[in-house]
């Protein structure tokens, strides 16, 4: 069968025991309602955080590609204390950064003169540091070669006594003028800008959607929790003949099997990656967003999105991962779990066999359009799909669709 891989579908079963994966506001694991039964669930943006972090022979940052920096005080810590260890006044500097941060963040001027009248009043009152007027009320994101262009922009300017003067309007001028090379800067987002998008509001920061796509990640039973009452013994009054306890408290694990969701739009993950138009995808070179795709595979399998590491070792790795590639339009397979998958027996086995069920009831329906296979660590049962020789083979299969444009499928 012959087709397109515009979208790249992966879907994983991952099971965790006695942990507390991703917290809400209260400490508590968080939840969703789903099919009439509350779950445990993980939010994609501590999947996606924990596979940005992961330091492994699949992390982010084996492809030679840099990751963008997020983060409320770039402007301060990457841009403005360089400068001024280079030997700049102080207040030059943040005049001057000040200024293109105003420009390229798409700050209107009256919100920018709010935000520097508050932030200075925040110096004012607690004697902080003046670059502090420089931190963001929100994360932005921003790739190497971008923090590179705006501290070169500032350098130059901070030097120029009379574009000092006129701040706003020399930075204007600055970027203006030199417009064409902060758009031609190569993955000027960085790569995880390309994966997972940035939202700006400016003309001149390129704004990206997100090529991959993840869905919150829930268990395919009702919740498991259990309260984990502990304490923590004081040696010394231990020592000293009393009972020793020092801290008495309580907080909650949970245990299940998390089903994960995630697509990856080729064509956008291409254009993000090379600049080129998405519709050209196909002549584009499509290398490097091959091999982010085979990296990804691994990740999704292997990294876990675990808190509590020292107390809970939550380490686990996926069981069940299919990959379907194909050009309609995505669909998850969540609904194979909208009735809780049965506790009692062997859960594993339920849920695997509810998931092919789904599956070949989607396929009944809507007729099966897709390339997929799968790696599993036991036997899936009737899963409609063809199976591959574990997850490195999985990996590569995926890849090497990306690469030759699905030309060999």
């Amino acid at each position: 069968m012959s087709v397109e891989p515009r979208f790249l579908q992966i879907h994983a079963l991952t099971p965790y025991a006695a942990a507390l994966l991703n917290r809400d506001d209260v400490g508590r694991a968080k939840r969703l309602p789903f099919g009439g039964a509350e779950r445990t669930r993980v939010s994609s943006q501590c999947l996606k955080r924990h596979w940005r972090r992961a330091v492994d022979e699949w992390s982010f940052d084996q492809l030679g590609v840099p990751l963008a920096v997020r983060s409320r005080i770039t402007f301060r810590k990457e841009i403005a204390e360089p400068l001024v260890a280079e030997g700049l006044p102080v207040d030059l500097v943040v005049t001057v950064v000040a200024a293109l941060q105003a420009k390229l963040l798409g700050e209107s001027a009256k919100a920018e003169k709010e935000r520097s009248q508050k932030k200075g009043k925040q110096g004012e009152d607690s004697a902080s540091d003046p670059l502090e007027r420089l931190d963001t009320n929100q994360v932005i994101v921003l790739g190497r070669p971008e923090i590179e262009f705006i501290k070169n922009a500032a350098r130059d300017l901070a030097r120029d006594s009379a574009a000092v003067k006129d701040a706003t309007k020399a930075a204007e001028t600055y970027i203006k003028d030199n417009r064409a090379n902060l758009e031609a800067l190569s993955k000027a987002s960085g790569l995880d800008g390309a994966l997972f998008g940035r939202m700006v509001t400016s003309d001149y920061l390129a704004r990206g959607d997100a090529a991959v796509h993840v869905a919150h990640a829930f268990t395919v039973h009702g919740e498991e929790a259990e309260p984990d009452y502990f304490t923590a013994v004081d040696d010394l009054r231990q020592s000293a003949g009393e009972m020793g306890s020092g801290l008495i408290a309580t907080s909650e694990l949970t245990s299940g099997l998390f089903y994960v969701y995630v697509v990856v739009d080729v064509p956008l993950l291409v254009s993000n990656l090379e600049g080129c138009d998405a519709r050209g995808w196909r002549d584009a070179d499509r290398d490097l967003a091959s091999r982010v795709v085979e990296h990804l595979v691994h990740l999704i399998a292997s990294v876990s999105p675990g808190a509590k590491l020292g107390s809970t070792a939550p380490y686990g790795y996926a069981e069940l991962m299919m990959i379907e590639a194909g050009a309609r339009q995505p669909r998850s397979l969540a609904n194979a779990f909208l009735r809780p998958v049965p506790t009692r027996g062997d859960l594993r086995a339920n849920a695997f066999r509810g998931f092919g069920e789904h599956l070949a009831g989607f396929d009944r329906m809507y007729g099966r359009r897709e390339l997929r296979r799968f790696a599993s660590m036991v036997d899936p049962g009737a899963l409609p799909a063809d199976p591959a020789e574990g997850l490195d083979a999985l990996a590569a299969w995926a890849a090497g669709l990306v690469r030759d444009g699905g030309a060999a499928a």
